[in-house]
């Protein structure tokens, strides 16, 4: 049994100060209590909140994140679609070994933030001729190895990518996502399925690439006859021209089209859905369907702002990712989201609802609810005897946080926190605090960096 001592503990809007968590070999927790005659193992004279969850990721972008930012002096415009290109052309280069070093960078970058589970949206299947490795699941064990090797809980969502638009027939830049129709998606599912076997804080998802990225009818029997105790990931409305290509293909709007032809529910998470109509927006809310929102990419990619005061008015519960990694603070999401929306509202008071008035609090218990169910995990307790502990860390003797009151302390770490005051997290019972120090991050550094040298995107 382990034994961590903690300044304070978030539990389900109420702090415990000073809580001592005992673990079993496992990371499971045994006991929590403000007193404890155990042997302490880890004095952390820490906050803890629960553990983040990145309900959204491409881990091979990480690999491109501040590349797109130099532009030719023309009027030519840059936007979604021109940023697309320029990810392709990274996706078509990368070898298997390659991925790996990748995502163990950004995952180990995502547990110092404070993320302790990361929902992969997978679609970079096939070799470099779009041919299946011999292996189907190959780039998706990768994944899971890289997130084994540094602690952090993956879910890993292998996605369904059939079309080149709505429509359309794939692109050459496209070659790697591709899986023909259905059946072969299933296969593809299966051994991800198979391979999340190798790592006990892995598990899978069924994911659609988008509306535009695979046929309507394929879509609806997916939702309806595949795995149904599993979460359904789709990227959905993130661009005004797909909603536009949607409506001359279809007669409807993208997530119009979802609520009249598939049964959503709250194992259903729409990915950025930035652009709703009011019946789309309350349509969504009233299925318990949950968007996932990733504001530092949208905002980068310029998609749009998110209609989120009127879908928190119908109900509507949403968390947060990273998708891109231009950005992978949890806080700065959580930031930006908020901030956009005071920014076009012209009021203050965004993050709550009629039970909560904090908005710290609130921004943490929609990112963690919502985001555990985009992993399959429907524990409501923040902390809980039987669970598995996993928790973000920060400072208590930052000047700021050593100086709050309680009462204070969760909007104090939302809204007033630096990279300085993390402390890294607890992932599965296990201590996790990245530095530069450390030789397992050193190692990890190495292999990412001679990646990025045998890439020379990066030059």
């Amino acid at each position: 049994m382990t034994t961590f001592k903690l300044r304070g503990i978030y539990q389900n809007g109420e702090w415990i100060s000073p809580a001592f968590i005992s673990v079993d070999e496992k990371g499971i927790i045994v006991s929590i209590s403000t007193k404890s005659d155990n042997k302490i193992d880890h004095d952390l004279n820490c906050f803890a909140l629960p553990g983040f969850q990145n309900a959204h990721s491409h881990a091979f972008q990480y690999a491109m994140a501040g590349l797109t930012e130099r532009h030719a002096t023309t009027q030519a415009p840059d936007d979604f679609w021109s940023w697309r290109d320029a990810m392709y052309k990274l996706a078509l280069t990368i070898e298997p070994e390659q991925m790996e070093n990748i995502a163990t960078m950004l995952y180990s970058e995502m547990l110092r933030q404070g993320y302790t589970h990361v929902a992969e949206f997978q679609y970079l299947h096939h070799d470099k001729n779009g041919k299946p490795y011999e292996l189907l699941s190959e780039m998706s064990e990768r994944l899971i190895s890289a997130a084994k090797t540094v602690g952090i809980g993956i879910t890993l969502i292998p996605i369904f990518y059939q079309k080149g638009g709505f429509g359309k027939v794939p692109n050459e830049g496209q070659r790697r996502f591709i899986s023909a129709n259905e059946n072969d998606y299933l296969k593809l599912y299966e051994a991800v399925k198979k391979s999340c076997m190798n790592y006990e804080a892995a598990n899978v998802a069924i994911g659609i690439h988008s509306m535009r990225g695979v046929e309507p009818e394929v879509i609806a029997s997916i939702a309806k006859n595949a795995a149904q105790d599993v979460p359904f990931h789709i990227h959905i409305s993130e661009q005004l021209k797909e909603v536009e290509d949607s409506l001359n293909y279809l007669g409807k709007r993208p997530v119009e089209w979802m609520l009249d032809n598939v049964d959503l529910t709250e194992r259903f998470h729409l990915v950025h859905a930035t652009h709703l109509n009011d019946i789309e927006i309350s349509g969504i809310a009233k299925t318990g369907a949950h968007v996932v929102l990733c504001p530092s990419t949208e905002g980068n990619l310029g998609d749009g702002i998110f209609p989120l005061k009127a879908f928190q008015q119908a109900g509507g519960k949403w968390s947060i990712g990273t998708d891109s990694h231009v950005g992978i603070n949890p806080l700065e999401e959580l930031r930006i989201l908020d901030y956009g929306q005071r920014l076009i509202s012209h009021k203050r008071n965004i993050f709550y609802d009629k039970t909560q008035g904090d908005s710290g609090a609130y921004a943490i218990h929609q990112a963690t609810l919502s985001g555990r169910k985009a992993m399959n995990n429907y524990n409501e307790n923040y902390f809980e005897i039987g669970a598995n502990f996993n928790a973000a860390l920060f400072d208590a003797t930052a000047p700021l946080l050593d100086n709050s009151g309680l009462d204070n302390l969760a909007s104090t770490i939302i809204y007033s926190s630096d990279s300085t005051m993390h402390c890294g997290a607890i992932a599965n019972g296990k201590l996790i605090q990245l530095n530069k120090g450390n030789k397992d991050y050193e190692r990890i550094k190495t292999n990412f960096s001679a990646t990025i040298k045998a890439l020379g995107n990066r030059i």
